[in-house]
């Protein structure tokens, strides 16, 4: 596969232009796809489990987000870093200013540990608190979500947009925060009532793919009761930038701090559906 640009011709840049004084994202997706590397060779990898239920971290999370902060370390040594692993979890008030890179490493980790797929390398780049570059890599398929920050949302070079079709000739696809017990009955309660609603429910398993399936116009929708930052700021803006509407579940700007509910609507879902809003 060819180097990823944002080009849809060859009319046009060969490269995606990034500003004066701004990251290259195309050294980042180059990153993202050396992390996918890491992972696709892992064989066997030490589990860890944190807090919550069933919340796995393996050597391999911790071997990509080291590689990650080196290596982005060098396309932007200014930027601060946010992180699922290794104690680099903590939203400061100095990352409200300036850049900060927001990583997941293996967002699906239970997915990596099991072998089902997806699992995928997860990179943002906030820019004074809001999501300027996302990136999003599924290894297994070779496929790189990208975007910057009105300019488009793209896959391996073409650009993409969310399915402009209704609910009722769609799937939908939710998360289940399994980690929080807290959110379970609220969460099925919203997918059984969905469930009439679309075609088909589906889960995979990773919020950040999830997200970017809408991108894509794969589903109409995606909703999970509690996700990370590290969950959402790349796929965020990658949805975003095809058309989605991206808030939490009561209609909500995001507010890339931290934890949060996430609905991501297609083009073709204009209004909240009721479910919702019980």
């Amino acid at each position: 596969m060819s180097e990823q640009t944002h080009n849809i011709s060859e009319k046009e840049n060969s490269d995606i232009k990034s500003p004066v004084g701004t990251p290259d994202i195309n050294r980042i997706i180059a990153i993202a796809k050396e992390a996918g590397e890491i992972m696709l060779e892992a064989s066997h990898p030490k589990i860890m489990e944190k807090s919550g239920h069933a919340n796995f971290c393996t050597e391999t999370d911790e071997k990509i987000q080291a590689f990650l902060i080196e290596r982005l370390s060098e396309v932007l040594p200014e930027a601060a870093f946010l992180g699922e692993e290794d104690g680099q979890d903590v939203f400061t008030e100095k990352m409200r200013r300036g850049y900060c890179f927001v990583l997941d490493p293996i967002d699906g980790t239970s997915n990596f540990i099991y072998s089902y797929r997806p699992s995928v390398v997860s990179i943002a780049l906030l820019k004074n608190g809001r999501p300027y570059i996302g990136i999003v890599y599924n290894p297994f398929d070779d496929m790189v979500l990208s975007a910057v920050s009105g300019e488009g949302a793209y896959m391996n070079g073409g650009k993409i947009m969310s399915s402009d079709a209704p609910l009722s000739d769609s799937l939908a696809i939710f998360g289940t925060a399994p980690y929080y017990t807290e959110y379970r009955e609220k969460t099925f309660e919203i997918a059984k009532a969905l469930l009439p609603l679309c075609v088909d429910l589906r889960r995979s398993g990773t919020a950040a793919w999830d997200m970017c399936c809408v991108a894509l116009g794969r589903c109409a929708l995606y909703y999970e009761m509690r996700v990370q930052l590290w969950d959402y700021a790349a796929a965020a803006l990658i949805a975003t930038e095809a058309g989605c509407t991206v808030t939490d579940i009561g209609g909500n700007d995001l507010s890339y701090t931290g934890p949060t509910s996430a609905l991501c609507r297609s083009r073709g879902i204009a209004e909240i559906p009721e479910c919702f809003k019980a």
